[in-house]
């Protein structure tokens, strides 16, 4: 390749045709191969090549229409460009093809052609030196070389002056400084047209200039039009001199300069950058966030400027102002602070609920009186389905706040709540600050749905995270781990919901005030259905009230014999069944319907069965317990309880569950053996110690009771198997309350006494015969409500909880408190249960000491 100590080019030379831009001698430029003849080149000479001279190619710029190619090969540009492959890359998407990445070395012309196929062999000659781009600047024109001297000063000076318009922070730029002054001025034309926006037609006329004098004069007129257009921005841009030094930077393209970077001037996209960036300032100032915020927006935004757009974290702090400056630090939502006004509102949307109204109020009339009260945490604990969502959105409502819900059922990951640092890729900030995002303000209504749902898992305890969000003396400083600064939560009304508290953490439940929101009794239930159930399903299944009528007795029908529940789900799910198939019935009417059709009775009255086919009925429709029947078949459920108490060893007890109280029959049989007890019913531990405190309790006042064996011995178990049995066996049963349903059941089966059947009880015992009280009272005296119970014991201690209950449920039935067992044997037959003692009081025990 050398002659005479000058660096030539081989004189043959494969040629690649280029669509995609024009290579100019002393730039580096990304080319996709897909052609054949092109494919065919990068294999047999790139791929298969071995020395320095198998990289070098020449590029002809093909001006040919490549949706129009030909297989015939086209005319060929007279001058073209020879090239050291770089980089060759290879892909199969979206079709097979290479990537070059390729340094233009020199021009060269085309002399004969040598074979077409399967790629472009051709004789060219050489027509500029090769060294050049190497030579020391010193060797370079002069400015005694007359007018081809001026050019080369005139454009070097014009090449400065569009440095000293850019920000010689930028690396590409302060490299570009370099490569000014160490480049000899011949090559300046072919670097600077490769570097400012220029078209491709206008690098053809660079390229084509292969007299070096034609080439300043065709290169000089697109440097001073980047001068004139940076110029015209600078004298538009209304902002500080940083700001407009700063922002006219060259815009990198695809590519680069060789032996620097290759970039290209855009002024549009510096006018937009520009202004963005000023817009941002002006709203980082007006967002009105605290001091410790601003500093450190600041110290960001400060870093943004000084940072080119190409690289990635740009996006990164980009992304962080814009959350910044969206979050409300200092917008509020006013509250409405009318208490008659929310008295009314939440009466109109949810009956019954009385304590978590109550709450609701009291906390406006605190506010009426001070301004700067903190957010309570409420945590609202009950069955599904009574309305513990719903009311939450209602208090927001009532209060004139924005509402958003964080269903937290199934999160297990901390992340979730504190966000995730902003050093990892795809970081965010957590759901709290999200939430305050998407509502605008800072003191919504935030409610935190299943807080007992949540999970732990590698990723951390999302229960943990929730500490410091949920305690009213710490979340006016709420540190999200993607904010890095403190925001201030104490606004912000919490409502928590949950089933039960028992998988809700101890130090977490600490931090809320706990509302229990019980089921709901018979009557709340229909006067819930007729007020908003019913009314609900109707629009849904767009029916009329003069299209369906449901009585009040139907309603109750459905409540005590198709539901058992403590909420309303599946009621409403009832009715709209009903709906649905009344919707049948009325879209059958208006097809059937004619003139002379006769109207037919209600479907109650005629007994019609309600699925057949008939003329269209008349309205409105009536469902009566007969057309209840048709449309959700057999009742599932039925109170049969006074059948069940026919025999000795048969007691009712009552039993809380998370969705509501039930009643609980506790049966007991005795056969011949040694003595043992069994205990059948999936029962837990607790359940289990109460049978056997149950059984020492009456053996240890058999001889009181007159409590027998089998054969009349004065020992209850002396020859005598014992066997306790909890029907509903697949259901887990646990806890101390059915202690006195298991003393009674014993007793009535070793003295062979019927229980009362319309008596239930229910209450925890010790071995002293001493009555504990429970928990649960009013949801287990509504289930003994229900099934038609007459007369309810509880412990004495209990007593305070029944003013919780209903007027009506109270005045139906018969309350006995009982402090002993001895009372609730007395109360639980007929007649008493009088021992030998005759209810004498025991001795009192008197110390000696």
């Amino acid at each position: 390749m050398s002659s005479g100590g000058a660096i030539q080019i081989p004189s043959r030379l494969p040629l690649l045709l280029t669509h995609e831009g024009v290579l100019l001698p002393g730039s580096t430029v990304r080319f996709s191969v897909d052609s054949p003849r092109n494919m065919h080149l990068v294999k047999n000479r790139l791929l298969r090549g071995t020395s320095l001279k198998s990289t070098i190619i020449g590029l002809i710029p093909n001006t040919r229409d490549p949706e129009h190619e030909a297989d015939d090969l086209p005319t060929l540009h007279k001058v073209g460009t020879a090239g050291i492959a770089v980089q060759v890359v290879g892909s199969n998407w979206p079709k097979p093809h290479y990537t070059l990445l390729i340094t233009g070395l020199c021009r060269f012309s085309v002399t004969s052609l040598l074979k077409e196929r399967p790629f472009v062999l051709a004789e060219v000659e050489q027509l500029d030196k090769l060294e050049q781009y190497t030579s020391p600047a010193s060797d370079s024109v002069t400015t005694e070389d007359g007018e081809l001297g001026e050019l080369s000063q005139k454009f070097y000076q014009a090449a400065l002056q569009l440095l000293g318009m850019l920000d010689m922070s930028v690396p590409v730029v302060a490299k570009f400084r370099r490569l000014l002054d160490s480049l000899p001025r011949e090559t300046l034309p072919d670097v600077v047209a490769s570097m400012i926006r220029t078209s491709n037609k206008e690098k053809l006329q660079v390229l084509d200039a292969v007299s070096l004098e034609e080439r300043f004069k065709k290169a000089l007129p697109m440097l001073t039009r980047q001068i004139e257009g940076l110029k015209l921005l600078q004298k538009t841009r209304k902002a500080s001199p940083d700001n407009e030094k700063r922002v006219s930077v060259l815009s990198v393209r695809k590519g680069g300069v060789f032996p620097g970077r290759q970039f290209n001037l855009d002024e549009d996209d510096e006018d937009e950058d520009g202004d963005d960036m000023l817009s941002l300032e002006k709203r980082v100032h007006a967002a009105n966030m605290p001091e410790a915020a601003l500093r450190v927006c600041l110290k960001e935004l400060k870093r943004l400027k000084k940072m080119p757009q190409s690289m990635p974290e740009y996006a990164l702090t980009r992304n962080y102002l814009d959350l910044m400056v969206e979050l409300p630090w200092s917008k509020s939502s006013k509250d409405r602070l009318d208490i008659q006004a929310a008295r009314t509102l939440l009466n109109n949307d949810h009956y019954a609920m009385d304590k978590l109204k109550r709450r609701v109020l009291e906390y406006l009339a605190v506010r009426q009186l001070k301004a700067s009260l903190k957010g309570p945490i409420l945590c609202f604990v009950g069955p599904p389905g009574v309305g513990k969502t719903s009311v939450g959105r209602s208090i927001a409502r009532t209060l004139g706040r924005e509402f958003h819900r964080i269903a937290l059922g199934g999160v297990c990951d901390q992340s979730d709540i504190r966000g995730h640092r902003r050093t990892y890729v795809g970081s965010m900030p957590g759901r709290i600050i999200n939430g305050l995002k998407t509502v605008g303000v800072n003191n919504p209504v935030f409610l935190l749905d299943e807080v007992d749902k949540l999970g732990k898992s590698l990723q951390g305890d999302p229960a943990a995270a929730l500490l410091e969000v949920l305690d009213p003396e710490q979340n006016h400083s709420f540190t999200d781990h993607y904010l890095n600064v403190a925001f201030d939560l104490s606004q912000v009304l919490f409502i928590a919901t949950a089933n039960t508290t028992a998988t809700i953490p101890p130090a977490l439940l600490d931090r809320m005030e706990v509302l229990q929101v019980p089921g709901y009794t018979q009557e709340e239930k229909v006067e819930i259905a007729h007020r908003h159930l019913i009314p609900n399903q109707l629009e849904q299944h767009g029916l009329t009230p003069q299209q369906l009528h449901i009585p009040q007795d139907t309603t109750l029908d459905i409540i005590t014999r198709y539901t058992r529940e403590a909420g309303v789900r599946s009621l409403e799910r009832k009715i709209g069944t009903i709906c649905r198939a009344v919707a049948v019935r009325v879209a059958e009417g208006h097809a059937l319907s004619s003139p002379d059709s006769a109207p037919q009775s209600p479907i109650g009255e005629e007994k019609l069965p309600f699925n057949s086919k008939a003329a269209p009925p008349e309205m409105p429709i009536v469902i009566d317990h007969v057309a209840l029947k048709d449309i959700l078949g057999p009742p599932p459920y039925e109170m049969e309880v006074s059948e069940r108490l026919t025999l000795p060893g048969v007691a009712l007890g009552l039993a809380w569950t998370p969705l509501g109280g039930e009643i609980m029959f506790v049966e007991a049989s005795r056969t011949e053996g040694e003595g043992q007890l069994t205990l059948t019913g999936q029962l837990g531990d607790v359940m289990k110690e109460s049978a056997h405190l149950a059984i020492s309790w009456l053996r240890a006042n058999a001889k009181r009771y007159e409590l027998t064996n089998m054969g009349g011995a004065p020992d209850p178990l002396e020859g005598t198997d014992i066997h306790l049995h909890f029907p509903a066996g697949a259901v887990t049963k646990d806890g101390p309350s059915a202690g006195v349903t298991i003393v009674t059941c014993l007793a009535s089966l070793f003295s062979g006494r019927l229980v009362r059947s319309d008596v239930a009880m229910t209450g925890e015992i010790t071995l002293r015969g001493l009555v504990l009280p429970v928990g649960g009272i009013k949801d287990k005296v509504l289930a003994a409500h229900r099934a038609g119970v007459k007369c309810v014991i509880l412990p004495k201690r209990n007593e305070k909880d029944l003013e919780d209950l209903p007027a009506n449920v109270r005045a139906e039935l018969d309350f006995v408190s009982a402090v002993n067992l001895e009372e609730v044997l007395n109360a639980a037959f007929d007649g008493g249960f009088p021992g030998k003692c005759g209810g004498r009081p025991l001795p009192q025990l008197m110390s000696k000491l």
